[in-house]
């Protein structure tokens, strides 16, 4: 596969994200309306994965999409630091499903997992895949679990592939590296972990778990570089929207440029 067909490749991993406090119904049409516009005027390029929002964008984004093929993603479980009742992080996670959500982004508990409480923490996240699930049958519909391990807050090895195993065996359907909103987010270190503990994960159980890095991805040389990571680490049926995700504001420019040739400004 030559360089420009990789490109494309990692532009269709996009989870195109906005996670303002000042995001609007107009701001939220205004992006998905970039994606339509994509299709009219750049037609032989992939459409990203989804647009990300907050679970209250969900009806805008399915309204305004181009094609069915552009998930709804939204955030939830009091996203980005978790810190509520369970009741008030499941109840958001139905409400997501219910307004139009075909993806759930979720965090992992920090305050549980960083107090030892591994338990608790996996507890939770079953939990909220199970009112997903019945929202999702409910609605007639598939609905992807992504859960956040916030690798920039674990810090260390040990830590990241212990939260990854937690998150795989309650139920994720994607462990995803960062919220964006915290200091350290995706790195290439975090990553390998979690590339590797989702392919022990697969030998072990036979059930593929997707990757998603998030935060900080701002140029194609990043995408480049974490799609070299799945590649070397889980081959090449992993890279696959299905199962590789990139949370981004900004890189959708860049992969543009690099594969144009020139500066574009889209997104």
């Amino acid at each position: 596969m030559d360089k420009i067909d990789i490109l494309k490749k990692c532009f269709s991993f996009m989870d195109l994200t906005t996670l303002k406090p000042d995001d609007t119904v107009e701001s939220v049409e205004k992006l998905v309306g970039k994606v339509t516009a994509l299709c009219k005027e750049f037609p032989e390029y992939p459409l990203p994965a989804s647009v990300c929002v907050y679970p209250n964008f969900a009806g805008v984004v399915r309204a305004a999409r181009p094609s069915e093929d552009l998930h709804v993603t939204c955030v939830a479980s009091c996203f980005p630091s978790t810190q509520s009742f369970l009741e008030v992080k499941v109840r958001e996670c139905e409400l997501a499903v219910e307004a139009g959500a075909d993806e759930i982004d979720i965090v992992l508990s920090l305050a549980k997992f960083l107090s030892g409480d591994y338990e608790g923490a996996a507890a939770d996240i079953r939990a909220m895949k199970a009112a997903i699930d019945a929202a999702a049958a409910k609605a007639g519909r598939p609905v992807v679990l992504k859960v956040i391990l916030e690798t920039g807050l674990l810090k260390t090895e040990e830590k990241i592939a212990k939260a990854s195993r937690i998150a795989m065996e309650a139920g994720a359907d994607f462990i995803k590296t960062s919220t964006g909103k915290v200091e350290v987010n995706a790195t290439p270190e975090a990553a390998r972990i979690m590339c590797k503990e989702i392919k022990k994960f697969y030998e072990k159980t036979g059930r593929k778990v997707g990757f998603k890095a998030a935060g900080g991805i701002s140029t194609a040389e990043d995408a480049l570089n974490y799609y070299n990571i799945g590649l070397e680490i889980l081959g090449e049926e992993w890279l696959d929207k299905k199962y590789f995700r990139f949370g981004v504001s900004r890189v959708g420019n860049s992969l543009m440029s690099a594969i144009e040739g020139k500066e574009i400004k889209f997104f």
